[in-house]
């Protein structure tokens, strides 16, 4: 789903949101430049926690406006999220920013594109970077078989990926929202 760096963020059972980045290669092409890259910010008063895969200066420049509108909108994920999803499509300059952002508060957790879409996924589970997809099924699977708590399957998804993609690792920061 994105180039270059793979942090995945999942999960968001009720009543709380947990997000478990997994931190790997930062752009080096087929090279680890940095084991323990570090993906996941907690921003606006700690409040909200988010990653992101894909480069990182775009990444970086994403939750600096991110957070920006965060202030703007009094903490409001949602508008937030929208407001930067409208700005980072129709703007010229950001439009070219490669990146994508997964964003939660203790009530809803949040896809970001720069296509413009604001995902909510309908099971709390989310997840972007190279092996997203990989630890994305193994979340829903672990979710809907087991008994395991949210940093649980977290954990086990992001190990399942890091054994099937070869550009992911198994270095994980844990955050909990």
């Amino acid at each position: 789903m994105v180039i270059n760096a793979t942090p995945l963020g999942m999960e968001g059972f009720p009543p709380f949101a947990s997000l478990s980045f997994l931190d790997a290669l930062p752009p080096g092409e087929n090279t680890i430049m940095k084991h323990t890259a570090k993906k996941v910010r907690r921003i606006y008063h700690d409040s909200v926690v988010t990653g992101f895969a894909g480069t990182v200066a775009d990444a970086f420049s994403l939750l600096e406006r991110f957070e920006a509108k965060l202030e703007k909108y009094s903490g409001s994920l949602r508008r937030a999220a929208v407001s930067l999803a409208q700005e980072w499509r129709t703007d010229k300059v950001m439009r070219q920013l490669n990146a994508m952002l997964i964003v939660a508060d203790k009530e809803e957790l949040l896809i970001v594109s720069g296509t413009g879409e604001v995902i909510d996924p309908d099971d709390g589970i989310a997840a972007i970077g190279s092996g997203g997809m990989f630890a994305l099924s193994a979340a829903k699977a672990l979710k809907e078989n087991t008994d395991l708590s949210a940093a649980e399957i977290a954990t086990k998804a992001i190990k399942i990926a890091s054994d099937i993609c070869i550009y992911t690792n198994s270095n994980i920061t844990m955050e909990e929202v």
